[in-house]
Order: structure tokens, then sequence, then C-alpha cells
């Protein structure tokens, strides 16, 4: 079996193949994104100086493809009409299972 590895910034792709299939592997390093929302959750409440703006969550792409998989089977989560990625991102931010993806206090 071959195998070839690809590195950007905090994911990692493996490809294995051999003469019968292909499998890729995705493998994404959260921690340093849970971190710095931590430190965003407690900077301030998320408001710009205007206050016409509200910074509330980073995801992983990842992790959108996984919820768009979860909700219509499709992993393009960018393919979704964005109502429905509205109603995905209240349901899922809201929750206190992803509340480490959240940079500000409050509901969506």
């Amino acid at each position: 079996m071959n195998k070839i590895v690809e590195k950007d910034g905090l994911s990692t792709t493996t490809y294995h193949t051999n003469d019968e299939k292909l499998v890729i592997q995705r493998d994404i390093n959260y921690q340093p994104i849970v971190d710095h929302n931590k430190k965003l959750y407690n900077h301030n409440d998320g408001y710009s100086k205007s206050r016409e703006l509200k910074r509330v969550a980073s995801i992983p792409t990842l992790v959108l493809e996984i919820w768009s998989k979860e909700y219509n089977g499709n992993s393009n989560w960018f393919g979704l009409p964005s109502d429905v990625q509205k109603k995905i991102l209240k349901k899922k931010l809201n929750s206190s299972e992803f509340k480490l993806f959240r940079t500000a206090a409050g509901k969506l």
C-alpha cells in the first residue's frame, strides 16, 4: 500500500492507495482553534467598536462538512442554502456540546 501525506496548517490529509482502492484520511489539530476561541470568549463581548457586528464562533471547515453530512448526507457545507446553514449553526452553537467553538457569550 502506498501512502502520500499532505500537511496544510492545522490539517493533515493522508492518501492510502493500493491496486483496488483509495482511502482518504483527514485529521485536524483542533486544539489551537479551541485555545484561541477561549481567549476570544474571555476577551470582550464580541462586538465591534461600532456594535454593528458580533463575533460568535470559529469553526473548522471539517466540522462544517460533518454537520452538512449529518443534515443532508452531503459534505458540501457551502452548497447548502443560507437559511439551512443558519438553522444548523443556531442548533449546534446554542448546544453546550459545541461550546468550545463559541467566541462570545449569548444565544444565536
